[in-house]
This record gives C-alpha cells, sequence and structure tokens, in this order.
C-alpha cells in the first residue's frame, strides 16, 4: 500500500515563507528550495483465522433426525388398515337397488352358473337381475366398462394380458374362483381313434402322411382338419399361435365354428359315427364331461414359451370371478355372496349329465339343481337369503332377469 510523506505540509509552508521574507526585503535573489515529492510504498498483510472459516462450515451443516421418517411410516401403516376395517364394514345403500348386468358368455358353464346366482341374488338379495350375450372379448370390454357388472368365468391365462391392464387400472375386481383348475387343448382326439392308431400320441405326428390321410376331408384339401376355437373367444388366438408354433399350418385346416352349440355338434356326430375328429376343447365344456377324450402330447407349458411363441401346451386355467368396482359399493351383500361360491367342476359335472340325459335347458338345469343342492348353495348366502330363496322355489318362480329363449 503506497502513503504520502508526512513532512511535505510543512517543507512547503517554510518555502513560501522564506519567499515572502526575502520580497519584503529588497532581496533580488531567492533561493528556491525543491519540494521533492516522496512515496513510501508500505505493504500490509492481513490475516484471516481459518477458525472462522471452519465455524462457519459446521454452522451451515444439518442433521435430519430418523425419529421423522420412523413417524411418518408408522402413520401411513395405521391409514391402510383403516382404509381396510372401513371396506369391509360397508352397508349396503338405502333406497330402490341397481339392477345386476351378467355377461352372458356363450358357452353352458358360464350360462349355467349365471342363472343360479341370478335366481339368488333376485329372490335372497332383492336386486333385478339382467344379462348382456356375447364372446369373452366384447363381454370383458364390457366389465372394464362398467356395462356389465358380473362375469362369473374369467380363463387365465387365456385372458393373462387384458386382465392384467384391467387389474392395473382398478377397472375389474377378482372376488373368488370359480369351477376351480381346468384344463384345455387345442389338440384333442376322441379314445377310441388312439385305440386303433396307438402311435398316434403327440402334434408331431400330425405331420407324417398317415394322419394326413386319416383326418382329412372332401374340403380339407389333402390337410388335417381341425375344429378350433369359436371366434371371438380368447382361445381362438392361442389356437392360431400354437399351430405356428408348432409349423402345423401346412399340415392343417383349420375351421372355426359359429358357436359352441356347432362345436360340439362335430364332435357328438363323429362319436356318434366314431370316425375321426380333431380338434380343440376344454375340460368344462359338455363333451368332455360326457365323452372320452384324449390330449395329444405337447412341449411342456412354461412362462417363456407362454409369452414369445406358444409352441407348447396350456397351463391348466385357473377361473375367476370379477366383478366392476362399483358392485362392492353398492351390493356388498351380494358380493359376501360371491365370495363365498362354490360351484366346482365336480359338480358342474353333475349338472352336465342331468342336463344331458333330460334334454333340458340351461333355466331348467338351473333350477333343478337349486331344488336338490338346498344342502350346498345355503352355506354361501345368509340364514335370511337362503329362506326366501327357499320359498321362491316352493312357489315355483323363476328369476326375471333371465333371458327369454
Amino acid at each position: 500500500m503506497l502513503t504520502r510523506n508526512r513532512f511535505y505540509p510543512l517543507a512547503m509552508l517554510l518555502a513560501i515563507m522564506a519567499l515572502i521574507a526575502a520580497v519584503a526585503c529588497g532581496s533580488t535573489e531567492v533561493e528556491v528550495t525543491r519540494v521533492v515529492e516522496t512515496t513510501v510504498e508500505v505493504e500490509r498483510t492481513v490475516e484471516v483465522p481459518v477458525t472462522q472459516v471452519v465455524e462457519r462450515t459446521v454452522v451451515e451443516e444439518r442433521e435430519v433426525p430418523v425419529t421423522q421418517i420412523v413417524e411418518r411410516t408408522v402413520v401411513e401403516e395405521r391409514e391402510i388398515e383403516v382404509t381396510k376395517i372401513v371396506e369391509v364394514m360397508v352397508e349396503p345403500p338405502e333406497g330402490p337397488k341397481e339392477t345386476i348386468i351378467f355377461s352372458d358368455l356363450d358357452w353352458t358353464s358360464a350360462q349355467v352358473q349365471n342363472r343360479i346366482a341370478q335366481y339368488i341374488i333376485e329372490h335372497g338379495y332383492g336386486y333385478p337381475t339382467d344379462v348382456v350375450f356375447g364372446g369373452t372379448l366384447p363381454l370383458f370390454q364390457g366389465l372394464r366398462g362398467g356395462d356389465t357388472h358380473v362375469t362369473m368365468e374369467i380363463w387365465l391365462p387365456n385372458q393373462i394380458d387384458a386382465w392384467n391392464e384391467a387389474l392395473s387400472n382398478g377397472e375389474v375386481v377378482s372376488v373368488g374362483a370359480s369351477l376351480g383348475n381346468d384344463w384345455q387343448s387345442t389338440f384333442v382326439i376322441p379314445a377310441y381313434l388312439q385305440e386303433e392308431y396307438p402311435d398316434l400320441d403327440h402334434v408331431d405326428d400330425l405331420k407324417t402322411s398317415k394322419y394326413q390321410e386319416l383326418f382329412s376331408t372332401d374340403d380339407s384339401r389333402g390337410k388335417a382338419r381341425l375344429v378350433a376355437c369359436v371366434p371371438g373367444w380368447s382361445c381362438e388366438l392361442v389356437n392360431d399361435a400354437q399351430i405356428a408354433g408348432y409349423d402345423l399350418e401346412d399340415y392343417l385346416h383349420v375351421i372355426k365354428p359359429g358357436s359352441q352349440n356347432a362345436m360340439f355338434s362335430e364332435i357328438y356326430g363323429a362319436y356318434e359315427r366314431q370316425e375321426p375328429w380333431l380338434g380343440y376343447m376344454w375340460g368344462t365344456a359338455d363333451p368332455a364331461l360326457l365323452l372320452d377324450l384324449v390330449l395329444l402330447e405337447e412341449t411342456p407349458y412354461s412362462d417363456e414359451c407362454w409369452f414369445t411363441t406358444k409352441a407348447c401346451a396350456f397351463e391348466d386355467a385357473t377361473i375367476l370371478i370379477a366383478v366392476h368396482p362399483t358392485l362392492p359399493v353398492r351390493a356388498p351383500d351380494v358380493i359376501d355372496f360371491l365370495r363365498n361360491w362354490d360351484f366346482n367342476i365336480s359338480v358342474y359335472k353333475g349338472v352336465a349329465q342331468w342336463t344331458d340325459e333330460n334334454d333340458a335347458t340351461v333355466e331348467e338345469a338351473a333350477m333343478n339343481w337349486l331344488m336338490e343342492e338346498s344342502d350346498l348353495w345355503s352355506e354361501w348366502v345368509t340364514d335370511e337369503a337362503a329362506a326366501a330363496v327357499q320359498s321362491a322355489l316352493s312357489a315355483g318362480e323363476e328369476a326375471e332377469g333371465w333371458p327369454d329363449n
């Protein structure tokens, strides 16, 4: 740092005074003293204590106590528990009861279950019911959108992609099992045919000229004729993928019947004539319950196969009851009833056999089962509902929501 000499002002004053004195004395010579300004460079060093910096750093660092996080977690867990309790304690709303619409899938087991459930809901719980008829895919979209409220048979893994999407979106709710696990296969033959051709036991056998000729018909152009899924059923896409996955497209002529009845007529007619038949079938289908059938061997099921080529067998189906999310809110008593539902395959087999023996309709089969099996279905409902249903059965009443045939 540069600083002026502190003697500079005094020197200037003395010089001026000497000049004035000389003039006053009449002197002609003036001695001028030169004043030289000098500067002194002063270097100053300022030290900043390190302790100040350290102290500032320490003050700015803060630590969040762990106890605060733990306390928030406990609060969230309590909230979840409360939500569950509230859901269980919901009571049916007061006022008129709204109609409950069933997805009337186009196969027999689903329709039988619908008719039984409709009867109990109408006469036991006082809700009107109705049905919308259709195939798997459109009716599942109807359930997601609220056009129907109950679907008694959701088949997995057939519908697994659409089901998972709807479940994650909160568009459907599963309330229990229906029928239980069930087999299905694209490649089924009558037992009498395998007895005649014991080496016919694997899907790859269908590529041989011997069995091409065995299953060929006038309209199959030399290929083996296979009766596949009804269009609109979820198994239709699986059948197509399996045939391609096994490289059977050049060996099979695929027929897709327009309805379940057309499919069943195909196999019943072949069985009656003891003719070759090849096609899709499932364990709770009437022919599977009434006839002796054999599944051709396939590559065992695996997730890796199923979610890629599908060149493997079906996994045994898991069949669920699903409802639209609005139903538990407005009809919790019906949800309790459906959660207790226990209509398994062995129970349905008896219904199918009685229906076949008596050439009965779905509605007649439902009425007969309700009258004969009160000890079973009464366990699914409240005592008041059981008494009301029994009274309606004794009076010969039907359900108003059953479709007109």
